[in-house]
């Protein structure tokens, strides 16, 4: 009996200095630099436990500097490769169908390289020089290019970088300005994505809202010519809408494992992930509107107002915006997620056409 129970210990002593020995420390030694190759990444226990200690340590809706000054944070990950898995997932969770990798002439989703992004994404912002509490930040806007096709992706090895831009105080609390960007073999940029995400203060009645600036958005994005072409599309959107969602981007994408402490204790209201909200307007409009809409090289400009609220329905209207007498020939589109029955808005945005240099 004594034998057994020695030899219980000693297995349990050396699983768990192994699994401390792989999750942490080499996970650790991992992000001693910036640059990755994706075949080595740090595991998802270590970031999370990361990402307890900033929540500890810094105070929503205030800048956390140190008196040292320090470089904003810059992580690459090399040699990525493209995964068709991955792929079909990504269609399936976002609007396209699961069998849209398997459609003649359609290129690669404008959302999928920020699904590839998650983990990047999650490893910035909790970085030790990143200023903001991780938890509880909100996407306020996003401003998307696509400089080629992102099918060149697909011809070989490819590379992701995420790096922060800026930070900007507001009335509302602190934003800051994260570049994702993906670039193909040959080193040419591929796509770029700029988020803009928000650490609010613990205000009253502000914690479940994002700043008022749908009148703002209205004049920036303006309102259709011809309410006669004007598509709208209505959709549901279902409780499980996270969860529909591959497990690469479930885990990993701060959305969803950022707020998990929040779902075990007050927070038991969920809301649509921005980046599904963004797809399936991407989705509908391709599906009316003809790929070329979409095809790069495009800008798109997105200003996120309400969260939107699970289960429930919105309805989708796009038209094709008013054109300059420099932009004749050019195919601009706008399109508004707004809640059903209601007045409530959720995301605005503008499609538009830009010359690559």
């Amino acid at each position: 009996m004594g034998n057994t129970h020695s030899f219980v210990v000693a297995s349990l002593s050396v699983c768990s200095v192994y699994l401390v020995y792989v999750h942490i420390y080499c996970a650790h030694r991992l992000l001693k630099t910036n640059v990755l190759n994706s075949d080595k990444l740090p595991s998802i226990v270590y970031l999370y436990l990361r990402y307890c200690s900033r929540v500890i340590s810094r105070r929503s809706g205030h800048l956390n500097r140190t008196a040292a000054p320090r470089c904003d944070p810059v992580y690459t990950i090399l040699s990525c490769r493209f995964e068709n898995l991955l792929l079909r997932r990504f269609c399936s969770a976002a609007g396209y169908g699961w069998d849209y990798p398997d459609t003649e002439y359609r290129d690669v989703p404008l959302c999928f390289p920020e699904f590839l992004c998650g983990k990047l994404l999650l490893m910035l912002l909790t970085d030790e020089n990143f200023c903001l509490n991780p938890a509880g930040l909100v996407r306020v806007r996003q401003t998307l290019k696509t400089f080629e096709p992102i099918d060149e992706l697909k011809k070989g090895p490819f590379k992701l970088q995420a790096q922060v831009l800026s930070y900007q105080q507001t009335d509302a609390g602190v934003e800051v300005d994260v570049c994702l960007s993906a670039t193909s073999r040959s080193g040419c940029p591929v796509w770029e994505n700029v988020l803009t995400l928000l650490s609010k203060n613990r205000l009253p009645k502000a914690s479940t809202h994002l700043p008022k600036n749908e009148n703002k958005s209205e004049q920036r994005f303006g309102q259709p010519e011809d309410p006669e072409n004007v598509k709208q599309v209505e959709l549901r959107v279902p409780r499980t809408v996270e969860l529909q969602c591959p497990r690469s981007f479930s885990d990993y994408f701060p959305h969803r494992l950022l707020s998990l402490p929040g779902r075990f204790f007050s927070d038991r209201s969920q809301t649509s992930p921005s980046l599904w909200m963004l797809s399936v307007c991407l989705a509908e409009i391709e599906k009316h509107k003809g790929v070329e809409v979409i095809t790069a090289p495009v800008h798109i400009s997105v200003q996120f107002i309400e969260p939107l609220l699970v289960p429930g329905k919105v309805t989708i209207r796009f038209w094709e915006a008013a054109k300059d007498a420099a932009q004749s020939s050019a195919r601009s589109v706008t399109f508004h997620m707004e809640q059903q029955g209601r007045s409530i808005s959720h995301m605005v945005g503008l499609i538009s056409r830009f010359t690559s240099t």
